[in-house]
């Protein structure tokens, strides 16, 4: 069994912007979210603790991993989309500025490529690699990581094109099926 874990919320989520690659830290809510996730996840038994290597997502791990005594595996693969040229700017800049490719990335596109960065299908790929190096075990894995490696992560193990929309707050805990 694996679990995905979105990490805790950032200054760039509650102002609404996009971080892409950038080592944004937790907000003190984050770090409160990062600690709920912890008690939740030490209700169960785990073989392996997984993490994208990005601030946001390292730093809930390590909160994580403090909890049920494992240390994360950063894996490079498990980072969020490179939002590229998009990286750092509002939600609001954006749409005003490129209305149709907003709504291509808002509604999931995956051929459409962040300008100056990666395209959804090519951070599926990205996806399904690292999901495969974590199935070989140990398992059960818990893994740290992003709202779009979550939806990428369905998407490439049920096949199913909605889970590009699947809602993930910060600090939820989805179990791949």
């Amino acid at each position: 069994m694996i679990a995905l874990a979105r990490h805790g919320e950032t200054p760039f989520n509650a102002e609404g912007r996009f971080q892409g690659h950038l080592p944004v830290p937790l907000s003190e809510r984050g770090r409160e979210q990062a600690r709920e996730l912890a008690a939740v996840a030490a209700e169960r038994e785990w073989a392996a603790l997984w993490c994208s290597p990005l601030a946001r997502a390292r730093e809930t791990a390590d909160v994580v991993a403090a909890a049920i005594g494992l240390e994360p595996r950063e894996d490079g693969r498990l980072v969020e989309t490179d939002t590229g040229d998009w990286t750092g700017r509002s939600f609001a800049e954006v749409r005003a500025e490129d209305p149709e490719g907003f709504e291509r990335w808002h509604g999931g596109d995956p051929s459409w490529r962040f300008p100056g960065g990666e395209s959804f299908a090519e951070h599926e790929e990205r996806v399904a690699a690292a999901l495969a190096e974590v199935r070989r075990g140990p398992l059960p894995a818990l893994v740290v990581c992003h709202r779009h490696v979550i939806r990428a992560a369905l998407v490439v193990t049920t096949g199913d094109e909605a889970a590009r929309h699947a809602p993930v707050d910060n600090g939820t805990l989805v179990e791949l099926p």
